[in-house]
């Protein structure tokens, strides 16, 4: 055991034998670093010592924690859906009048099977996922793109199976996932697979502008 976890066990040990009021917070190694480096010096680890790591360690928890927001606290619930053999004209239709960049596909029982989105509608076209705006233009103009998708059916050309995140995943997670995938939303479900709701990046920036 190393000589940081050994702090780590005695502090938490502290916490619950203490009387102190924060006992619901749990110091992690990264707390303990950096109430260390606030310390000068060699330290001599005496009770009032104890006392004074773990005030500041508190403190690095507390900073560390109110950064945390579980999904459904940032999530939209009511969330616009579509079955897989729906036509792709209604997808067409659901994401314009809704104003969303994509829709969760679920089946009769509210699993969420897949997703389909603005760019599997326009790979119909010949619009490969992940064309800039000059191969739009390109395509206007008349010239051919290439990977056109054939068929009628939202399940010819949904995403399956689908990117999902859980109520309680914090949003910091979900937030990287977006910007990995690049992607702008995903759906939400719960242990069974059946939709709760939608995350969307305007969702994880207007809780965090709200905190």
């Amino acid at each position: 055991m190393t000589i940081l976890k050994s702090y780590v066990n005695l502090l938490n040990a502290f916490v619950l034998g203490s009387i102190m009021d924060d006992k619901d917070i749990e110091l992690r190694d990264e707390d303990i670093r950096d109430a260390l480096k606030e310390i000068q010096g060699y330290v001599d680890v005496t009770e009032e010592d104890l006392i004074h790591i773990y005030r500041i360690a508190l403190r690095h928890a507390k900073e560390r924690l109110s950064w945390k927001l579980p999904v459904k606290d940032a999530m939209t619930t009511d969330v616009v859906t579509i079955k897989k053999d729906a036509d792709i004209h209604e997808a067409s239709r659901l994401l314009s009048e809704h104003r969303v960049s994509g829709l969760p596909v679920v089946d009769d029982e509210n699993h969420v099977i897949g997703i389909i989105t603005e760019a599997d509608v326009l790979s119909m076209v010949g619009l490969k996922r992940g064309h800039t705006f000059r191969d739009i233009v390109k395509h206007l103009l008349g010239e051919p793109m290439p990977e056109r998708r054939a068929g009628s059916k939202v399940e010819d050309i949904m995403t399956s199976p689908p990117i999902t995140a859980r109520p309680d995943d914090d949003i910091k997670v979900v937030a990287k996932i977006l910007d990995d995938k690049r992607i702008k939303r995903l759906p939400v479900v719960d242990v069974e697979g059946k939709l709760t709701g939608i995350i969307s990046r305007a969702d994880i920036v207007r809780v965090m502008g709200n905190r």
